[in-house]
């Protein structure tokens, strides 16, 4: 277990967590940009504690942990999440795939969307889990790169096979081995994120776009190009391009493909990184052609006839969100009993209807065209093998690598 060093936060981290801040996840949620309902800013509370003062000291506690399990008499399961990412139902105030669970389990589901940025988050409770103790919740959905890191420090417990049938047997091969939780030991795929490459038709005029390469050279699309201002999305991206491999890539591989968007940022090619607020840009036509995530991609495609994507032959970069029971959580077997539900084909389908986000589940397809049948023949949503083939996901970095990484790609946006 990797030993917790209570530093301070470096400039680099910082400037990462004010980018997401700004214009990336923390700004809005995916779907509440796009489906327009609630909505709203999110607040950014938590950030001037961030990177104003250092965390307490990690305590002496043992990794993976758990006081002893209520969940036999405690039946309750809180869960924390991302703003507006599950089903609800017209009236906006019920969650259907969590009504059907308590139904069936008779469990009831304390659901909580107060995760709003994983820097953000994780300042919130890693002072609780250095100290050995409970952070009130059982389930907790984290992007790879901080489930990672919880799993590096010993900070989530690990589950149990027998309470998880639907998901060792329905989870989709593509995500069963990521490199940072060998045989998915510790968590479970909540939904996965496609990076592709988006383009507004009609902006483009005839123009070809096939790959990050056009993106970056084709000089009629100068001024007119946007990349994402998520380090693993756009770096990975041009990995791909570049013939390497994202998951096993070297620091000069790092560097070659920070001087490749340097090149483009200096002679103007790339108009700027962008967050969500791509959308809008590619919408109007003022992003020709962009790299883009497919679940937002998706939805724009239903309210836009112009906006598009491609799959370059190269690949495309996957990541997950991913669901976790952090150490001394008191309902393990209640949790395990969620991320188990959600691995039931008709209620994954339910999900990855409302969400439109890759369903890391198989075998949701004939569920999912009862409901909606161009949903479930998008492959953004439910890949096709051939499409599976060509995902990537980025390799685990260790402190050092970020630290100096975040750092050269700052530098590179203008964070």
């Amino acid at each position: 277990m990797e030993q917790y060093e209570p530093d301070r936060l470096t400039p680099p981290q910082v400037a990462a967590i004010r980018r997401s801040f700004r214009n990336g996840r923390a700004a809005l949620s995916r779907r509440s940009l796009l489906r327009a309902s609630a909505g709203g800013a999110l607040a950014v509370g938590g950030l001037g504690a961030l990177s104003g003062c250092g965390i307490p000291a990690a305590g002496q506690t043992q990794g993976g942990t758990a006081v002893q399990d209520h969940s036999a008499k405690e039946k309750v399961v809180n869960f924390s999440n991302w703003p507006e990412y599950i089903d609800v139902d017209d009236s906006g105030k019920h969650h259907p795939t969590l009504e059907a669970f308590t139904r069936q389990s008779g469990i009831q589901v304390k659901y909580t969307e107060d995760i709003n940025d994983n820097n953000e988050f994780f300042g919130k409770i890693k002072p609780q889990l250095a100290a050995g103790q409970d952070t009130g919740r059982d389930l907790i959905v984290l992007t790879d790169w901080l489930a990672a890191r919880l799993i590096r420090l010993g900070w989530a417990q690990k589950l149990d096979p027998s309470n998880l049938p639907h998901a060792y047997t329905n989870l989709s091969a593509q995500f069963r081995n990521p490199d940072w939780d060998p045989g998915r030991a510790h968590s479970y795929p909540w939904q996965g994120i496609a990076t592709v490459i988006a383009f507004n038709k009609k902006a483009l005029d005839g123009i070809e776009v096939k790959s990050v390469s056009d993106l970056l050279d084709n000089p009629k699309l100068k001024g007119r190009v946007g990349f994402l201002s998520e380090m693993r999305d756009s770096i990975g991206m041009t990995l791909l391009d570049m013939g390497k491999d994202p998951a096993k890539f070297t620091d000069d591989d790092f560097d070659a493909v920070i001087a490749r968007l340097q090149k483009a940022v200096d002679k103007g090619q790339i108009r700027r990184f962008t967050g969500n607020d791509y959308t809008s840009d590619l919408t109007k036509g003022d992003l020709a052609a962009c790299v883009a995530w497919g679940g937002d991609i998706v939805q724009l495609k239903a309210d836009s006839p112009d906006v598009d994507y491609i799959i370059p032959d190269s690949g495309y970069m996957t990541s997950t969100d991913n669901m976790l029971i952090p150490n001394k959580a008191r309902h393990k077997t209640n949790a395990e009993r969620l991320i188990d539900f959600f691995y039931q084909p008709d209620q994954a389908a339910a999900l990855a209807d409302y969400i439109n986000y890759v369903s890391p589940v198989e075998g949701i397809k004939p569920y999912l065209a009862k409901i909606d049948k161009s949903a479930a023949d998008n492959p953004l949503i439910i890949p096709d093998k051939a499409m599976a083939a060509k995902s990537h996901p980025f390799r685990s970095l260790t402190q050092r690598e970020e630290t100096a990484y975040e750092e050269k790609f700052a530098k590179l946006t203008g964070a």
